[in-house]
């Protein structure tokens, strides 16, 4: 139960003291009586009271006096009632000059007077109320960074509230009375009657947005208007709060980069592109267009990464990405920039691919003709740390409506002929066709079989052997790997070693194959028969750096000799990483397993690189053998390589020996081995010992075998 409210009340008459005390306390109010000014001034200051009854008549000091010094020590809200027995107006006035809240006139009636004090108690909390609610706005408005004003229907400023000078074009008192047209730019101006219209019609208006150029730059501002209510007949007013948002738009824009653009490049990311190419589809359509999808991937880019680092990578991307942007005609698209809708724009998709779009094309060499701007463009070498960097591209082709209908088959086509044109031989761009999709169906689902081909067990390895001059005898045999598919038969290497080495199966199948052929030479060598075995090592198996482990294991688990083990690898795969490699390559030899270098010529070929080689024996490429004896260039550089090997102490293997015709002109070159059709073609394990027994008289016109 709340506690009753405390009356003082001041009076030199003690009857009517008495009266007032009991009139009071029946209120339920309770009664402090002072009899005169000191007594209520000094039991003022000792104690707290909710009202003051003060007789203005008192002999000692007068109640107006009284009432003044109250007044100036209590809250200006303390309701302090005169009681007066005069009614004319100068009475009253004096009183309020006082400080008085209200006065009552003598005789008092006395069963009203406690429902006049409740009033004056009820008006008193209301305006306590009143300014407490008031400290709280003023405090919120303080609180508040944003821009404040009260205008009319007109746009109109009534009053305002500005956080600070720094966002307004000018001070806030020079904006009353004038209008939004008068104080903003235009098109700001009819922002905010747009949102004053509204609010107006539907109550509050929430996220106009407008740009303003004031000293310190460029800002921009949200509005937030509500209708404030007006009287009965007249317009209301908006109360408009104006955020500065300049921050949250940079962060958004920063957001958005990160969400549309590649952040190394700057050029527009797959999303962004994707989003293009859509609308650009839609245009086409309507207005009967046809248009190009450019796919380009940089050739040997990974290289790049692996020997120089990807420090220097990402600087060769952005160095292509700026020679595609200003090395294109400007009606191109290369997949890139803003949302502008003219000019050239580039996109990085990922990686080393970029896409553009070329638009407005009439025939289809329109888009051969920037793709081999492209291809110019990048052939051109990059300049680095003293170097130079030589780079190329492969581009594919896919044209609307031709090659799909919808931006993600338009992709997915250009992808496709992209990967054509790797296959091609790279440096070249490609058009897209449906045999390229059926092509890659295909490779796809080879790379899906491959992962069971080794548990299904459908690998099997097949021999080709070797013939020494010399000796005039097979003394070797090269290990060649084969996919019993259950559905589409046997399957070649070229057909799904590719995806083998793309999905990073070719380390499994290749541990696999060394060890198969370890296991049939180590049975060979028990049956009597020692033939040497060639294993051929992907450029994935030579970087992997468990390989010595492996082939170690393979040798000592099957016990096969290693000076019976060749290992057969590429140019490319020993030119790269050239410590690492050095490194390999002596623990092998250090362990009597021989080194070949296979499809020799058709790389780098240097006499310098191959003397500090620990290697055994070279490979002559077979599209040197094919023009033998006829073509003198093929003569010519099958006499430098076995000039070479005899200077670096190589023996020497021909490869694709298929008539006799070869086999007489390459033992009039002195080479060592013979490889090829003409001596077999590649047999199961379990037919070696027949190729054993055969005798070749190579002068003579004798047969080619045929198993």
């Amino acid at each position: 139960m709340a506690a009753p409210k405390k009356i003082l009340v001041v009076d030199d008459d003690a009857t009517a003291r008495v009266l007032m005390r009991a009139a009071l306390q029946k209120s339920g109010f309770e009664v402090s009586l002072a009899v005169g000014g000191e007594d209520a001034l000094r039991q003022f200051r000792a104690h707290s009271f909710d009202v003051v009854l003060l007789d203005v008549d008192m002999p000692d000091v007068s109640g107006h006096d009284i009432c003044i010094a109250l007044r100036a020590e209590a809250d200006e809200l303390l309701p302090i009632v005169m009681v007066t027995g005069m009614d004319d107006v100068q009475s009253v006035e004096k009183s309020y000059h006082a400080g008085a809240t209200d006065f009552i006139a003598k005789p008092i009636n006395w069963a009203l007077i406690g429902h006049r004090v409740q009033y004056l108690l009820r008006s008193s909390q209301a305006l306590l109320d009143l300014r407490a609610a008031d400290a709280r706005n003023v405090a919120v408005l303080k609180a508040i960074p944003d821009l404040l004003f009260e205008l009319d229907m007109e746009g109109r400023y009534i009053d305002y509230h500005p956080p600070g000078s720094d966002l307004l074009a000018a001070p806030a008192e020079n904006f009353i009375g004038k209008t939004v047209c008068d104080t903003l730019p235009a098109e700001a101006a009819q922002t905010c009657m747009s949102a004053l219209r509204a609010a107006y019609e539907t109550g509050s208006s929430i996220g106009k947005q407008y740009e303003l150029h004031l000293p310190d730059g460029t800002h921009w501002f949200e509005l937030s208007v509500s209708t404030k209510a007006a009287e009965t007949g007249r317009q209301p007013h908006c109360i408009v709060l104006s955020r500065d948002i300049t921050e949250r738009r940079e962060a958004e824009n920063r957001i958005r980069r990160l969400a549309f653009f590649d952040s190394l490049t700057g050029l527009p990311n797959r999303h962004s592109f994707m989003e293009r190419l859509d609308r650009e589809i839609n245009r086409a359509r309507l207005d009967g267009r046809r248009l190009g999808v450019l796919f380009m991937d940089l050739d040997g880019f990974k290289n790049i990464n692996d020997t120089l680092g990807h420090g220097t990578g990402d600087l060769i991307l952005q160095w292509a990405a700026d020679r595609l942007t200003h090395g294109v005609r400007p009606s191109d698209m290369v997949a890139c920039a803003a949302h502008a809708e003219e000019g050239v724009e580039f996109a990085r998709l990922g990686g080393d691919e970029f896409t553009a779009l070329v638009l407005e094309i009439i025939h289809p060499e329109d888009a051969l003709a920037v793709a081999h701007r492209i291809l110019e463009l990048m052939r051109r070498p990059f300049a680095f740390d003293g170097q130079e960097v030589m780079l190329t591209t492969s581009i594919g082709i896919a044209l609307y409506p031709d090659d799909g209908q919808d931006a993600a088959t338009l992709l997915k086509h250009g992808d496709t002929a992209m990967y054509h044109a790797k296959d091609s031989g790279r440096d070249n761009c490609q058009f897209y066709s449906a045999t390229l999709t059926k092509l890659a169906m295909q490779r796809m689902e080879l790379g899906s079989g491959l992962r069971f081909a080794l548990e299904r067990e459908e690998f099997t390895l097949v021999y080709q052997p070797q013939f020494d001059l010399a000796a005039g005898a097979v003394q070797s045999v090269e290990a060649l790997i084969r996919w019993m598919h259950p559905v589409r038969g046997m399957i070649m290497p070229p057909d799904f070693i590719p995806a083998a080495e793309e999905s990073g199966l070719i380390l499994a199948i290749g541990q696999w194959a060394l060890r198969r052929a370890c296991s049939d030479a180590a049975r060979w060598q028990r049956n009597g028969h020692p033939l040497r075995v060639a294993v051929n090592l992907s450029p994935l198996q030579f970087k992997d750096p468990d390989l010595l482990r492996m082939v170690l294991d393979a040798l000592e688990q099957t016990g096969l000799a290693p000076e019976l083990l060749e290992l057969e690898v590429t140019e490319g795969a020993v030119m790269e990483n050239t410590a690492a490699t050095m490194a390999t390559l002596n623990a092998f030899r250090d362990r009597g397993v021989r080194i070949a270098l296979d499809d020799f010529g058709t790389g780098y070929s240097s006499l310098s690189y191959l003397s500090r080689m620990p290697l055994t024996s070279l490979k002559v490429d077979k599209s040197f053998v094919s023009g033998l004896p006829d073509d003198g260039d093929n003569r010519a550089i099958v006499r430098a390589i076995l000039a070479m090997a005899d200077s670096l102490g190589l023996s020497v293997t021909a490869e694709g020996v298929e008539t006799v015709e070869q086999v007489r002109a390459l033992k009039e070159m002195a080479c060592d081995v013979l490889q090829g059709y003409y001596f077999s073609i590649p047999v199961p394990a379990a037919d070696i010992h027949c190729l054993l027994q055969r005798r070749w008289v190579l002068d003579g016109l004798a047969p080619r075998y045929a198993y």
